[in-house]
């Protein structure tokens, strides 16, 4: 049995599709409450593990448990304790906004569906839109909507595959709000995302899934320390003065934004090998207008170790 504080535990899950290997001996525990965010590029695994924990595929080995049930011995509690948000939203198009969400509370014979319906709409912001039909929604609200029906039945764990696919930064933002406040209403969340400022902003605990194995774990201020020294951007006046830092430059393997006339280094973080770059420039003749040091980002930590565990990941 799994600790009372412990929403999600995961312990060697594998599976296969005939010959190819999807995820391999996978272990994750996620706490109560908390938001999980797992990272990985398409065809990483990442909707097949949602899959399994959400009863919908069974694992090949392994088992895992949600709130202290296990996915496949128990899939009847399993689902009576979570709700699922794929990556399309499925809704009633033909059907208002209440009507959807009024449907799916009598399916759970909800004693106050129309009470718990109109809670929802008011906590979605849907309520100016509650009696329209949802073919008339934007792609953001009928996320939304799509939403606000999985947590009809007061679900503890909620997943969310790909929650902010297709949405504008504004509804993004948003739905970033939402799963916040599910997550300090007690909700404990396990979200995949290719977004990843997504899981910067959102999470508290993310994992790196590359070719079927999780490849790194942590916090989003632990992950930043696997690269510790991060990059330094220099700007030019002009067009003709970038390129020259950059053939100045060549072994460092600067990257050019020539819109914006920038030169991006990584560097390992050495006063020594920042003076020496500088001072190339300066004996070049070529002045630096902007300098700055930028810390490293989530994007650097994964695109860093998927390149590190490129071609790892065939193992049987």
């Amino acid at each position: 049995m799994i600790g009372t504080d412990i929403a999600i535990s995961v312990s060697g899950i594998e599976k296969s599709y005939k010959n190819l290997k999807v995820l391999k001996k996978i272990n994750v525990t996620v706490q109560k409450g908390s938001i999980f965010a797992l990272l990985g590029s398409n065809g990483s695994g990442k909707t097949t593990m949602i899959k399994i924990l959400t009863t919908l595929l069974k694992p090949d080995k392994g088992n895992a448990q949600i709130c202290g049930f296990d996915v496949v011995r128990q899939s009847d509690q399993v689902r009576g304790k979570i709700s699922l948000t794929g990556q399309s939203a499925a809704v009633d198009e033909i059907l208002t906004g209440r009507e959807n969400l009024r449907i799916i509370g009598k399916l759970r014979h909800l004693s106050d569906a129309n009470n718990k319906t109109d809670e929802l709409l008011e906590q979605f912001h849907l309520i100016d839109a509650a009696d329209r039909r949802v073919a008339t929604y934007s792609g953001g609200m009928r996320r939304k909507l799509d939403l606000a029906m999985s947590l009809i039945g007061t679900p503890s764990v909620v997943f969310l595959d790909e929650p902010t696919t297709g949405l504008d930064p504004q509804g993004r933002i948003s739905m970033w709000e939402i799963i916040r406040d599910l997550s300090h209403s007690g909700v404990t969340v396990f979200l995949t995302t290719q977004y990843l400022d997504e899981a910067d902003h959102l999470a508290d605990q993310i994992a790196i899934l590359n070719e079927g194995k999780i490849v790194a774990e942590g916090t989003a201020a632990e992950l930043k320390k696997m690269i510790p020294h991060g990059h330094i951007e220099l700007g030019f006046r002009d067009e003709k003065e970038v390129e020259l830092a950059r053939d100045l430059l060549d072994e460092y393997n600067a990257s050019l934004d020539e819109e914006h006339q920038t030169l991006t280094i990584a560097t390992d973080g050495s006063l020594k090998q920042m003076t020496n770059i500088l001072n190339r420039l300066e004996n070049g003749g070529i002045p630096v207008a902007v300098f700055s040091q930028k810390l490293p980002t989530l994007e650097d930590v994964f695109l860093t170790i998927i390149g590190k565990n490129k071609g790892k990941g065939h193992d049987a």
